[in-house]
């Protein structure tokens, strides 16, 4: 049967059955990462983004498919983890504007709003690389539009628009030569051809194989407790406003009329009955979470824009006792006292403990834990940003693939909030240590940004699998030294690629030298490198700390 008029339930099957594609996929997207090291995320990250996308859907299935598209857009922003879920996060948030006022959709209308998807993720993006997840997005939506002119039956048109998402895909090694040189496509433009053809399948009636039996729900899949995280780091006494209070508000049309809804004046008068306020808004509804002391005021409030839906109100400090006793999956912090607010807050990633202490020695307020294997989504950063309980905010991503998600965050919140482009461990360190606590928000910002250029990053890590790459020949197992993200030696030894790599990097300039030690190394092994050091560079002051970072056996920084 021929459809040409796309509604909110279709469109609903079509997003979950591409998110779970994605999912059952996620392991061969990752394997498409250039470096062979054992940290490719970008299936991952894509996964835990369209995956967060399909449970806000699923939570608020409409015929009214504006209305799905909203909740897909709301789902990924929060969820959007890593460089490529930020972009698929403003794919579909520049996807769902367009249709935000439509019930349904024809082939026309879905191609335009590929193409509104397409100009919102652009923008996002400050150096856009060809190549990528965006090339694919953008050769698709523009060849939809031009198939749309001449097909309106929308499942030959998706089968069309599928058959250039591939095509564009295979054409990636031809714009970033890096690609051609390993031998792949691009991993984001992969994990995107995966959803639509989750998308395709479910227009077509079928399901497309390696969905298990059994398989866990979206619902599973997605952890919403954060409060695990906020509170192992407090003393239930500590806990000031003690209802965890989340609740959607469906505007009514005489109340807006009598009442004009303003989210700006929305959000200040709620901060007057509680912390931990997040407010997002779209035309219809307005959701919001707050830690609340008398949850009663805060609905009653939000009655006078309309009615009440999904409302969850939780007793924080009567869970708190059984929360203490379970560790935080994703995140540690240090939390400032809730009822204190500082001038200053600090907030940065780290993988590994001792990182995480040395970050805190010299000032960050809140660590999130995560970088390479795990990037934090923009929710997280959310919640930490809400954690360090500061009228101003500095974050530092320490990862290039975090960068992203923390401006995402930083734009979300009602803070004062700014991000510093870190991109390595050694650079948020060295940013950290020249912020000061007496210059403006703007001043730290310059200062700090200015400050990442004077260190050189080195990693040593293992091939997960063989490549050539950089006129390297390199074999599995092989250790890898990598200078601020060009792998520049190789070696079959560990701690011979580590000294090749200190070879490389050292140079007659070179002052400092910072040897953070993975969780893999050996006191004995640290300490020949010292020695190797202060006899072949006598003019380096050589520090080292025990980071305990995984899968990077040495991280080094040198001034």
């Amino acid at each position: 049967m021929s459809i040409t008029a796309l509604d909110g339930k279709r469109f609903a099957e079509m997003v979950i059955q591409g998110a779970q594609h994605l999912s059952n996929n996620v392991k061969m997207v990752d394997a498409l990462n250039v470096f062979p090291v054992p940290d490719g995320d970008t299936g991952t990250n894509m996964n835990l983004s369209i995956t967060s996308g399909a449970k806000e859907v699923k939570n608020n299935v409409s015929d009214h498919i504006g209305k799905v598209g909203q909740a897909l857009a709301k789902g990924l922003l929060m969820g959007a983890r890593g460089n490529s879920g930020v972009i698929l996060s403003q794919l579909f948030r520049g996807f769902a504007k367009s249709i935000e006022q439509k019930e349904t959709i024809n082939s026309v209308e879905f191609a335009q709003a590929l193409e509104a998807g397409v100009e919102t993720a652009y923008k996002a993006v400050m150096k856009p690389v060809e190549g990528t997840i965006l090339t694919v997005a953008k050769d698709t939506a523009k060849k939809a539009t031009a198939i749309a002119k001449k097909q309106p039956d929308m499942v030959l048109f998706m089968e069309e628009v599928l058959a250039e998402a591939k095509a564009s895909l295979n054409r990636t090694p031809d714009l970033l030569p890096v690609l051609k040189e390993v031998g792949v496509v691009d991993s984001g433009g992969q994990g995107l051809v995966m959803i639509y053809e989750g998308f395709v399948a479910e227009l077509k009636g079928e399901k497309l194989p390696g969905v298990p039996a059994g398989a866990p729900s979206l619902n599973e899949l997605v952890n919403a407790e954060h409060h695990k995280y906020a509170q192992t780091h407090m003393s239930t006494e500590d806990i000031e406003f003690g209802y965890c209070t989340e609740f959607m508000v469906r505007f009514e049309g005489e109340k807006v009329k009598t009442n004009p809804f303003s989210e700006e004046k929305f959000r200040q008068d709620l901060s007057q009955w509680g912390d931990s306020l997040l407010v997002v808004s779209d035309e219809d509804i307005v959701k919001v979470h707050i830690h609340a002391e008398h949850p009663g005021e805060v609905l009653n409030y939000g009655q006078q824009y309309g009615n009440l839906i999904n409302m969850k109100i939780e007793n924080m400090r009567e869970q708190h006792s059984n929360i203490l006793f379970e560790e935080s999956q994703t995140t540690q912090a240090v939390q400032a006292t809730p009822s204190q607010q500082e001038e200053y807050g600090v907030v940065t990633v780290s993988m590994g403990k001792g990182i995480a202490e040395l970050f805190k020695s010299i000032g960050a307020k809140v660590v999130i834990e995560g970088g390479q294997t795990m990037n934090p989504s923009t929710e997280d950063i959310v919640k930490a940003i809400e954690q360090v309980n500061a009228k101003k905010v500095i974050i530092l991503p320490n990862n290039g693939n975090i960068v992203m998600a923390a401006r995402q965050a930083a734009q979300v919140v009602d803070q004062d909030v700014v991000v510093v482009p870190s991109k390595t461990v050694p650079q948020g360190m060295t940013a950290l240590l020249a912020f000061n606590p007496q210059a403006t928000l703007e001043e730290n910002e310059q200062t700090m940004t200015d400050s990442l250029s004077h260190v050189k990053t080195g990693q040593v890590t293992y091939a997960v699998r063989d490549t050539s790459i950089d006129g390297l020949e390199i074999e599995k197992d092989d250790f890898m030294g990598i200078v601020d993200g060009k792998i520049s030696v190789k070696d079959k030894d560990k701690l011979e690629a580590a000294k090749k790599l200190l070879a490389y990097m050292i140079d007659e300039d070179a002052e400092i030298l910072t040897i953070l030690q993975g969780e893999d190394v050996e006191d004995e092994h640290v300490d020949e490198l010292v020695s190797y050091v202060e006899s072949e560079f006598d003019q380096v002051e050589v520090e080292t700390h025990k980071g305990d970072q995984p899968l990077y056996s040495y991280i080094f920084a040198v001034e």
